[in-house]
């Protein structure tokens, strides 16, 4: 099945993290709901079913938010591609290791070679498996240090990042999938 070709896919960058620029994302998406906003989770990931461009998008999010915001869209073909590779083949899943996927806010100015590990030598808390465009794909391990080297990222590629639990982007997924099949 394939995703809606015209969603858009919205991540917010630093909201609702360690008690600053909280708000209720269910909210802005019900206030969106003329552009049939869904909203996943509470890190700040719509869906944009509707046809409406980037800047449009970009827009309407910035009104409606309660504060400044860093505000990235990307487009649902992308998100559905990324997700229906095969990213992870290979690496065992391990409870304490998290896969993730931080989101380029535009293509990189920096492009390291890839894969990286963090710290580079020792035991890994954070792998950078690889860069598809304006996505990241890794791994990392539940640890506190690992909040410093995902904070790195905007420096290693020389643009700013934000990082979503790859259940998050699954997530995405299905919402666009479902959409689809209406």
């Amino acid at each position: 099945m394939r995703s809606n070709r015209l969603a858009l896919v919205v991540f917010l960058r630093g909201i609702n993290v360690g008690g600053h620029r909280t708000f209720r994302p269910t909210v802005l998406a019900e206030d969106l709901r003329h552009l049939g906003a869904v909203n996943i989770g509470a890190a700040g990931t719509l869906v944009i079913r509707h046809r409406i461009t980037q800047a449009q998008a970009r827009l309407e999010v910035e009104r409606n938010l309660p504060f400044v915001a860093e505000i990235t869209v990307c487009q649902g073909r992308d998100i559905e591609k990324l997700y229906s590779d095969a990213h992870f083949s290979g690496q065992s899943a391990q409870p304490d290791v998290v896969r993730f996927v931080s989101v380029l806010s535009q293509r990189p100015c920096l492009t390291p070679s890839t894969p990286i590990r963090f710290p580079s030598d020792g035991r890994w808390l954070l792998k950078i498996l690889a860069r598809h465009n304006r996505f990241v794909i890794g791994m990392y391990r539940r640890h506190m240090k690992v909040i410093g080297y995902l904070g790195a990222l905007d420096q290693l590629y020389g643009v700013s990042v934000t990082t979503r639990n790859w259940n998050t982007i699954a997530a995405v997924v299905k919402v666009l999938r479902s959409e689809s099949s209406r």
